[in-house]
């Protein structure tokens, strides 16, 4: 099948090892920082050259526990035999002059706990200097109070036509390089809380209203859970895309968990008839409601990529229809939804301001905030996520939105968001299988190693798009809608064969 094809390009378990060019002279200090959940943990390695310069380098170490496996990793090639594992180095991190560091790191699966490597070698010279940093011991379970991408130029660009022709405005590749890496403090996973279980049913009918415990999105049980789904394009251009029809096939037959209802303000969109796509946006918000799917209200900002432009329209449209939909358990509001161009300061002042507003109708509603550079944590326009961790937003019960394109972002924002998830709550609000641009091919390797590591973290995901744009990010072939034929595989593009498959795979909504 091709999801299972794609499955095993996409996880390392075993590769090549990478041949040093030149071995380390004496020298070099590690630092391992651990996050772990049941049944997986995630290391990011800090590997500092404290001897002569290299070109071309092998870290070695052994697993304590026999249980410990590598899957997918970032930043290095992974080769694993019984419990030695050796990270060997790849293109852009190879050469480590005395006194540099590389930052490498992986995802793994644990039948026996976590414990830690204690010895590392660097091109087989033992690290004398080795730090090793386990989880942060548990505390106390939260109280619920009531969450890509771009060059500094966006090319993506949203064009309204009576046909629809509009090209998905894509996060284009970035240019900028990583900064130095944090030390990941990851929040132990709450304790339950003991509540009479459900039968079993649909999303929302197991896990209720969802709230931020921690680092991540909780059930009525106080228990994490990941929720995976699709996102609409622009509502102004594929009405036909939202029906009785494709939503019975989207909560049935693809058994998704939530619909992101997409609502661009400019564009064609929402500044020109705030009545007519608040009406519009209520309208989907109850389709998903009656299937039982978590909905999404995302106020699509893109051009131009400072929120505060629009904040006098989000204050406006935010009151409305959070009044109108305080009442239902299944509402997450994305207050914007790709700021550029502008600082982070800026996004946390807006966020600032919008978030009282659901807040006064919608007290206990989880919001998600806009990340800088496309939704990207920082990383398209040369910062990451400690500008976040170092000043988030005042409010409780919030996430930040990471957005990435499959064929363009890979293991270096890959690494962004394992270490970023250790300290924020993160939701993948918008994420595509292509380029930056959304057309290309479908990179089914690139895509395989994101969903595997958002499985692994349990970080909820919408994919961009269901519908039958013009677009290989679309997950329906042309014609589709008006075909009103939306089950099975048959009016799939290869991005949404692949998609659905993974959607479908059993939900994992722990009740106890």
């Amino acid at each position: 099948m091709a999801g299972a094809a794609a499955l095993a390009l996409g996880t390392l378990t075993t590769a090549p090892a990478v041949a040093a060019a030149s071995a380390a002279a004496p020298g070099c200090a590690v630092t391992y920082t651990t996050s772990s959940w049941p049944g997986g943990f995630s290391a990011n390695i800090t590997v500092k050259n404290l001897g002569g310069a290299v070109d071309g380098w092998k870290l070695g170490f052994s697993f304590p526990s026999s249980g410990q496996k590598v899957g997918h990793g970032w930043s290095a090639v992974y080769d694993q035999k019984g419990t030695a594992v050796t990270a060997s180095s790849v293109s852009y991190n190879k050469s480590l002059a005395s006194g540099a560091s590389a930052q490498i790191g992986f995802t793994g699966s644990t039948t026996d706990g976590n414990p830690i490597p204690t010895t590392f070698t660097l091109n087989g010279v033992t690290c004398n200097d080795t730090a090793t940093r386990p989880p942060a011991p548990p505390t106390a379970t939260p109280t619920p109070t009531r969450t890509a991408t771009a060059a500094p130029t966006p090319t993506r660009t949203a064009t309204a036509a009576p046909t629809p022709t509009a090209t998905r405005t894509a996060t284009p590749v970035p240019t900028a390089t990583r900064t130095a890496t944090p030390t990941p403090t990851r929040t132990a996973t709450p304790t339950p809380t003991p509540t009479k279980a459900p039968a079993t049913g649909t999303p929302v009918g197991i896990n209720g209203k969802l709230h931020v415990c921690g680092v991540h999105l909780c059930n009525r049980y106080n228990r994490p859970v990941q929720l995976r789904g699709m996102s609409t394009h622009g509502i102004q251009w594929f009405p036909r895309c939202y029906t009785d029809a494709s939503l019975d096939a989207l909560a049935n037959d693809w058994k998704s968990d939530l619909f992101r209802v997409s609502m661009y303000v400019q564009e064609g969109g929402y500044e020109t008839n705030p009545a007519a796509f608040t009406e519009q946006v209520n309208k989907y918000v109850d389709m998903a409601t009656a299937r039982g799917m978590y909905a999404m209200i995302d106020f699509h900002t893109l051009t131009p990529g400072d929120p505060n432009h629009n904040l006098a329209r989000a204050k406006t449209f935010f009151a409305s229809v959070a009044a109108r939909n305080a009442g239902k358990d299944n509402v997450i509001y994305e207050i914007t939804n790709e700021p550029n161009g502008v600082s982070w300061a800026s996004i946390k002042s807006y966020a600032e301001q919008v978030i009282p507003v659901i807040r006064a109708a919608d007290p206990d509603a989880v919001i998600i905030v806009g990340t800088r550079a496309w939704s990207s944590l920082g990383v398209s326009e040369g910062s990451n996520e400690t500008e976040i961790v170092d000043n988030p937003v005042n409010a409780k019960n919030i996430m930040y939105a990471f957005h990435f394109y499959a064929a363009s972002h890979k293991d270096n924002y890959r690494a962004v968001v394992s270490r970023a998830a250790a300290k924020l709550p993160l939701f993948v609000t918008e994420f595509g299988t292509v380029t930056a641009s959304g057309n290309g091919e479908v990179d089914l390797a690139s895509t395989a190693a994101w969903i595997d590591m958002l499985d692994q973290l349990k970080i909820g995901y919408a994919n961009w798009t269901y519908s039958d744009a013009p677009e290989s990010s679309a997950a329906f072939k042309p014609g589709t809608c008006s075909a009103g034929a939306f089950a099975g595989t048959g009016s799939l593009n290869p991005s949404g064969v692949y998609i659905r498959d993974r959607i479908r795979t059993a939900d994992d909504f722990p009740t106890s």
